[in-house]
């Protein structure tokens, strides 16, 4: 039990409505309990000390603290005269700045409670040293306001609107204090009470709508009840807010800036809050459009065993830039092992010329809340563990944990190598995210039909079928990407004919890799799972999967498969995949082209709905024949691929070192499409002791276009060697040697001669075919494009007369040679993209060589649909 009636004499103060009032209600406290145990007096002194900070932030009324002790118990009361003012535990995570208030009452105390009336209420805990206590009778002090809305939030990710809930509370924590404090900071007293009243209502109608587990695709619609009259509270927290952005931004709050995504979202919130209430409909947050930094390819809450599972390779980082989480493939791509590289800063992986730059950029983002890279595709080098550089593609992305924190989730694609279209993921969650009336039905709700095919509702008609077939061949042909054409696949085949699917294929290495699971009910998948490379088919291999790929089949499952007494482990990986993800029956069919079978296509019905018969084993069979050669071609394409990229790779030159002179090239692939192209550089030494530089582009991204380059490149570097002939006269032969080709190629192309004047510069001699000027930086900031020396493409008419040009090249200047690719972009004018370039590369003027070219890629590479080749020159003195 607890006090006996009546209760011991209690000690009581009055407390004013300021941040001074927390130190003074700790001292009393302590004063109070003078000569109890030391644990509990600090126990107690912390405990007032939130609950105080609570009363002053939320009742903003006078506080009355009182403490009474008996027996070595001790009570403390705190009060306030705001009984309407609910209290709301937040249930953040120990992560979390804020909102432990409520939390740690209920961690530390004995027991607990709270106690309402019409003049004020009260929280009071309970500290025993002796004996088991009596249960407490929790925080429900007030009934919720009164409401006669209902706001209804479509697919709300959970892990980001804790994030953003969290970030709302320490911001106007912080604006409450430093107001009590007598520092405004411009905001509006009465918008800030307010705004935190409703931020309060709004936060506890969250937190219980959010009781109920939370989906494996972290998406929840979720149910709040407001009234009308909110609307003006809820405009002044977004006042508020912004104006807290503002102050953050001008680094006078602690609490850092919303990242974009975060702040996104809060705009959102705000927008259905106060829409609905006035009367507009509800809009989802999956079908909102935002810009490439604000996307996410994961809507559920970050997971580390995703990533470490995951084949792309993959870093995480916290907030603080520090490695959390990495898989094999980043590890073995950067000569580390995954444990290593754990709890390392992020820069370790960043070549020391780039270390200066990413820590000011990480630190900005932080401090103002925007980004640079986040949300795009940037080819840049990665630092391998022995010291080298590793080109490769980066695609950062925002992802919050379960607890509300933000983690930065890389991945790296080694340069020339096609990299993921970054919202797949996405794509898959939204599809079925948002959409008709019953939406939130179950799957299997006979009722709806929703989680039936159709043709479990009545068969197919053979013009539907010929459709089915005509659509599973268009969904792979329209993509160069095999994995992300099996999922548009599998998304066809989980609307038309089964609850879920999956592919799997043999590797090249005569593995089995389940390279995509598909469910109808995307909430019901969290995206990636199930996938990846699997045990090997072995010979004690017995299950329907092994039966399959070794020839049999079409084979029609009217159960799901049953652990043996002798299966392998690929046969458990089978059975395992039936038991998690539920089948009443499915059809095994093995995919074969070209007389050998490399995969096998599964497609499985839920219990409950009409099984597949052999009725059906005909229209599977037609179906995976075309899955088939559709995805043999594309392997076919990929194969090709792989030899133009490795053709490309070979052709890219070791630049020469030359006295006086510092040369650096750059190479990256299109981020959005084929993995090679036309694209080449070049420098050499001619006889004579000039140093020809070159830049090139054939028409084309694939292996001819490749072929046509290494044409082109070889003739070129002849024929200068052997002539020494001036630039136009030698772009001119080489054009002539083009038309003998048997099939020539149409390509521009900047040749030059750089030979050495007195006091340290150069003269550089030049001809274009038709290319980009080249651009010259010198080491005061100017920059401007040379403009001589044009001439037409290469592959038009070789009898056209061509041009010679000559400029000098002053000390520490920078030349720049480019191929399209780093300028043109399909919205914007030409010229403006050259403008570009000239600003960025005169901001660089005084940048080392090797950081020059990289952030000349960063910053204006990104999401390049186009190759992108780049070669630059610096004079330097003997000095240097």
């Amino acid at each position: 039990m607890g006090y006996p009636d009546p209760p011991p004499a209690a000690v009581s103060r009055r407390f004013s409505d300021g941040p001074v009032s927390v130190a003074a209600a700790r001292r009393f406290v302590g004063s109070a309990l003078d000569g109890a145990a030391p644990d509990l007096v600090d126990t107690a002194r912390l405990l007032v000390s939130e609950l105080v900070t609570n009363a002053v932030l939320h009742a903003r009324t006078e506080v009355e603290v009182s403490v009474a002790r008996l027996d070595g118990r001790v009570r403390v009361r705190v009060g306030d005269r705001r009984p309407g003012r609910g209290l709301v535990p937040q249930r953040c995570s120990p992560y979390a700045g804020t909102g432990q208030g409520l939390a740690l009452v209920e961690q530390l105390a004995s027991r607990y409670g709270a106690d309402g009336g019409e003049t004020g209420k009260t929280v009071w805990f309970e500290l025993w040293h002796d004996g088991p206590p009596p249960p407490s009778s929790g925080w429900e002090t007030t009934a919720p306001p009164p409401a006669d809305r209902t706001v209804t939030l479509i697919d709300v990710p959970t892990a980001l609107e804790a994030s953003c809930r969290q970030h709302r509370h320490a911001m106007l924590r912080e604006l409450t204090l430093a107001a009590g404090a007598g520092d405004l900071l411009g905001v509006d007293p009465e918008d800030l009470a307010a705004a935190g009243d409703v931020n309060s209502v709004v936060g506890a109608g969250m937190i219980a709508a959010l009781e109920t587990p939370v989906p494996q695709s972290g998406l929840r619609t979720l149910s709040l009840a407001l009234s009308a009259g909110a609307v003006p509270a809820l405009r002044a927290l977004r006042r508020v807010l912004d104006l807290a952005e503002e102050r953050a931004r001008e680094e006078r709050l602690l609490t850092l800036p919303a990242l974009p995504r975060g702040h996104v979202f809060q705009e959102w919130l705000f927008d259905e809050l106060v829409g609905q209430l006035t009367g507009d409909p509800p809009t989802a947050w999956t079908v909102i459009p935002r810009e490439p930094e604000i996307s996410s390819a994961e809507l559920v809450p970050w997971d580390s065993g995703q990533l470490r599972a995951g084949r792309m390779p993959t870093i995480a980082a916290d907030e603080s830039n520090r490695i959390v989480a990495v898989n094999e493939a980043a590890a073995d791509l950067l000569g580390w092992t995954p444990d290593d590289l754990v709890g390392r800063r992020l820069t370790t992986l960043i070549p020391e010329h780039l270390r200066g730059r990413h820590t000011a950029a990480f630190t900005s983002m932080l401090l103002t809340g925007r980004t640079r890279i986040v949300g795009r595709s940037v080819p840049l080098p990665a630092l391998h563990r022995d010291g080298r550089l590793v080109p490769v593609r980066l695609y950062i992305q925002t992802q919050e944990t379960a607890e509300g924190r933000t983690v930065f989730v890389a991945q790296l694609a080694p340069r020339a190598t096609t990299f993921p279209d970054a919202p797949k993921t996405a794509g898959r969650v939204r599809e079925a995210a948002v959409g008709d009336p019953g939406r939130d039905q179950a799957p299997d709700d006979p009722a709806s039909g929703a989680g039936r095919a159709p043709d479990a509702l009545g068969g197919m008609s053979p013009l539907d079928r010929l459709g089915l077939l005509a659509e599973l061949g268009a969904q792979l042909n329209n993509t160069l990407d095999l994995t992300e054409g099996l999922q548009r696949a599998g998304r066809l085949l989980t609307r038309q004919l089964a609850d879920w699917c999956a592919v799997d294929l043999f590797t090249p290495d005569a593995r089995v890799d389940r390279v995509c699971v598909v469910h109808r009910d995307p909430r019901a998948l969290l995206p990636g799972a199930y996938e990846g490379v699997l045990s090997e088919l072995s010979e004690e291999s017995r299950g329907p999967l092994a039966r399959v790929l070794r020839g049999a089949g079409p084979l029609l499952l009217v159960d799901a498969p049953q652990p043996g007494q002798t299966e392998s482990a690929l046969d458990k990986e089978y059975v395992d995949l039936f038991r998690e993800l539920g089948a009443g029956s499915a059809v095994v069919a093995p995919l074969r082209a070209r007389r050998r079978i490399f995969g096998a296509l599964t497609l499985a019905r839920g219990a409950g709905g009409r099984p597949f018969t052999q009725a059906d084993l005909t229209l599977v069979a037609d179906l995976v024949h075309g899955l088939a050669l559709g995805v043999d071609n594309a392997r076919l394409y990929q194969d090709t691929r792989s030899i133009a990229e490795r053709l490309q790779r070979s052709l890219l030159p070791v630049l020469p070192e030359i006295a006086g002179l510092r040369l650096a090239a750059r190479y990256a692939a299109s981020s959005t499409t084929a993995q090679v192209g036309g694209d080449w550089y070049d420098s050499f030494v001619l006889p004579g002791g000039d140093t020809a530089v070159v830049i090139g582009d054939v028409t084309g991204h694939d292996l001819d276009a490749a072929i046509a380059m290494s044409q082109l490149r070889s003739m070129l570097r002849g024929i200068a060697v052997d002539r020494q002939e001036p630039p136009a006269e030698v772009l001119r032969r080489l054009d002539l040697a083009n038309h003998s080709l048997h099939q020539e190629a149409t390509a521009t192309c900047v040749y030059g001669l750089l030979k050495e004047a007195a006091h340290g510069a150069w003269e550089l001699t030049y001809s274009s075919a038709g290319h980009p000027p080249p651009l010259l930086t010198t080491h005061d900031g100017r920059a401007r494009y040379l403009d001589g020396g044009a001439g037409v493409l290469l592959g038009l008419d070789p009898d056209l007369p061509r041009n010679t040009a000559r400029h000098p090249l002053p000390p520490r200047s920078t030349l720049v040679l480019y191929t399209d690719g780093l300028v043109e972009r399909r919205d914007e004018p030409l010229d403006d993209a050259l403008e570009r370039l000239r600003r960025h590369a005169a901001d660089l003027a005084h940048e080392p060589l090797d950081t020059f070219c990289d952030e000349l890629l960063i910053g204006l590479g990104a999401d390049s649909t186009d190759d992108i080749a780049v070669l630059a020159v610096r004079p330097t003195p003997p000095a240097e």
